[in-house]
């Protein structure tokens, strides 16, 4: 079957389309694979303005589409797709709509069925989607798995019993990490997104000399508490405390900005490295699985692989390519043909599946809590 996906929760305008067949043994074939980013436009801002997020959405869309249409080699006017399925949850409210609203009427349009996906499954099933496009979610020496979702909006562990078996053990209380990175990058005056253009400036300091003067050192909030909870805020108040307290002219040297780059980097890695590791232990878990865009930092990913090695035995360590880590429409699809294969096997009650009700980690931002199981009128 073909699927049309739409995935416009946050910034980004995403539209697939991918052709999946077979039940025990899954396979999945990208057709198209379309973004259309607005970090540009959001750049000037420090972060995503939801209202214009939204009307760029509207404009978007349709173009975004018509592209997709014609990667895929479909026909534009009558394209033989079989369900269209859309990202309902989290999110940001105004641009959630937007692509609800655009998919209910595409698939009253095209008479096929829509399918409904939460966005943090979708993160996670991004694992499943390699280069050669196979699942891999029928082997069962892949669970208990321990999911850590880490982006701009949410930092959650997640057991993963199955697929469409879930709990959360823990998030963020305030600030995401990806959040936090680019809160980080805004005090430092480097711009927006804040995750990728600190890497850069700590590759920049790997590549010379390290100064043994200039010493940062920041805390690792809650990195000892016996909990799965994070909290990221009290780091980013440590920058803004530490820049605080230095003169301008200070402030503004390329070695204090690679410096404090670079340990903020570490404090937020060691964080997210030392609590997966410890639910992993409690938990038993064959597999940690990491998704959302700050999964694409390469030193992250360095980290994780390393620290498995060394502290759990008989631990797999799953981490999408770089492409499906940030937001995209080829994991809502793959999402959505998993829901059609795998939905008896979801459990019923809802406090077994609190991932489906997750909420979106964003000052001012409301959310639509959305069941992964809804069906759509």
């Amino acid at each position: 079957m073909k699927i049309l996906a739409i995935e416009t929760s946050c910034d980004d305008t995403c539209v697939a389309i991918a052709e999946a067949k077979g039940e025990k043994k899954p396979c999945f074939n990208i057709l198209s694979n379309v973004v259309s980013s607005q970090v540009k436009i959001h750049q000037k801002y420090g972060g995503v303005y939801p209202s214009l997020a939204k009307r760029e959405h509207q404009k978007n869309l349709p173009i975004t589409l018509r592209k997709a249409l014609r990667l895929a080699k479909l026909n534009v006017k009558s394209p033989e797709i079989n369900a269209v399925a859309v990202t309902v949850g989290p999110g940001l409210e105004p641009c959630l709509w937007t692509g609800i609203n655009f998919a209910k009427k595409l698939a009253e349009q095209l008479k096929v069925q829509i399918i409904p996906v939460n966005h943090i499954e979708a993160h996670i099933v991004a694992n499943f989607i390699g280069e050669n496009s196979k699942f891999e979610t029928l082997n069962p020496k892949l669970f208990p798995a321990i999911s850590l979702v880490v982006s701009g909006g949410h930092t959650q562990l997640i057991l993963m019993k199955d697929f469409g078996n879930y709990r959360i053990l823990g998030e963020t209380r305030d600030d995401a990490a990806g959040e936090c990175f680019d809160k980080i990058a805004r005090i430092l005056g480097l711009g927006y997104p804040g995750g990728p253009l600190i890497a850069k400036q700590v590759l920049q300091l790997k590549l010379k000399m390290k100064s043994e003067k200039l010493k940062i050192i920041l805390p690792r909030p809650m990195i000892y508490q016996k909990n799965y909870d994070f909290s990221f805020s009290g780091l980013k108040t440590a920058v803004l405390y530490k820049v605080r307290s230095m003169k301008y002219e200070e402030t503004k040297k390329r070695e204090f900005i690679q410096e404090m780059c670079k340990e903020a980097q570490q404090a937020i890695i060691d964080v997210l490295i030392k609590k997966t590791i410890k639910a992993a232990k409690d938990y038993k878990a064959r597999t940690i699985i990491l998704g959302g865009g700050v999964a694409a930092n390469d030193e992250l990913k360095k980290q994780f692989i390393e620290n498995c090695k060394l502290k759990i035995e008989n631990c797999g360590v799953l981490i999408p390519p770089k492409k499906f880590c940030t937001d995209n429409a080829v994991m809502v699809a793959a999402t959505a043909y998993f829901n059609l294969i795998f939905g008896e096997k979801r459990p019923k009650s809802v406090k077994e599946n609190k991932v489906l009700f997750s909420t979106f980690a964003s000052s001012g931002s409301s959310v639509i809590e959305a069941n992964a199981n809804l069906r759509l009128k």
